[in-house]
């Protein structure tokens, strides 16, 4: 089974954010048959022992002591129970509904750290993670970036495929902002939660503000903790471009 229209995504996200959520009319099951029929294609596995990497603001500290006197406080990074997400309080996320914590992990540090978006001077822990199985995702930063295709009739399976995954991956890469909506955060939401009674361990999605890869893993303790470092934010680099209101008038 494929989908059954290259805007199939577009569709599906505009039915579950503002009109059905909890019980999928037919058309949006079928949408997430046609994932389902697809997406091992899509299948990216992480060797065993492959470096990951988590990031969160902020830091504990220590006291200095000389002769025992506490003199000063010392900036230590954060330890596990910090680094990993609460299993009882898990806020809204791409990939995890509030209440249902996934282990977002990147890459790479600094793609880890950007994904925080933390301030010039701030201080930030950064965790290792190492997992000793493979991993097997479902990957959706193939085409985060790419010029979204458009149709005036449908064109053959394969290209309506094509199309659907493409949507899907930019939902996916979008960025995140404290103004969305918590139903913005619905179709994605649901992808992954097919994703993981699929029985896979995970889905990857390209980061919008770094060059790495995102990982959204839904068994959060499927990695172990490695260690953790603390970073100084002593640089953001700021890209804009002409935001052409003009043509939604």
């Amino acid at each position: 089974m494929s989908f059954k229209s290259w805007a199939s995504y577009s569709q599906f996200s505009q039915s579950v954010r503002n009109k059905s959520r909890y019980v999928l009319d037919r058309d949006s099951q079928d949408f997430l048959k046609g994932i389902k029929d697809t997406c091992t294609s899509r299948v990216m596995i992480i060797p065993p022992n492959s470096e990951i990497w988590r990031a969160q603001m902020g830091h504990n500290t220590v006291p200095l002591m000389q002769d025992n006197i506490e003199v000063d406080d010392i900036f230590v990074p954060y330890p596990e129970s910090r680094m990993r997400p609460l299993k009882d309080s898990a806020t809204e996320g791409r990939a995890n509904p509030k209440g249902i914590p996934c282990l977002y992990v990147a890459s790479d540090k600094k793609t880890a750290m950007s994904e925080i978006r933390p301030w010039l001077g701030s201080t930030v822990s950064v965790a290792k993670f190492s997992n000793k199985n493979e991993l097997r995702l479902i990957d959706f930063s193939k085409h985060p970036n790419v010029t979204l295709p458009f149709f005036f009739a449908e064109p053959d399976d394969a290209k309506k495929i094509e199309a659907v995954w493409k949507h899907i991956d930019r939902a996916f890469s979008e960025p995140v902002t404290n103004s969305d909506q918590k139903s913005d955060y619905a179709p994605t939401q649901i992808i992954a939660e097919l994703i993981k009674s699929l029985g896979y361990d995970g889905i990857a999605f390209k980061s919008s503000l770094c060059a790495g890869i995102n990982l959204a893993l839904f068994d959060l303790d499927c990695v172990d903790f490695k260690g953790s470092n603390l970073f100084k934010v002593n640089g953001i680099n700021f890209s804009f471009e002409n935001y052409d209101y003009e043509r939604y008038m």
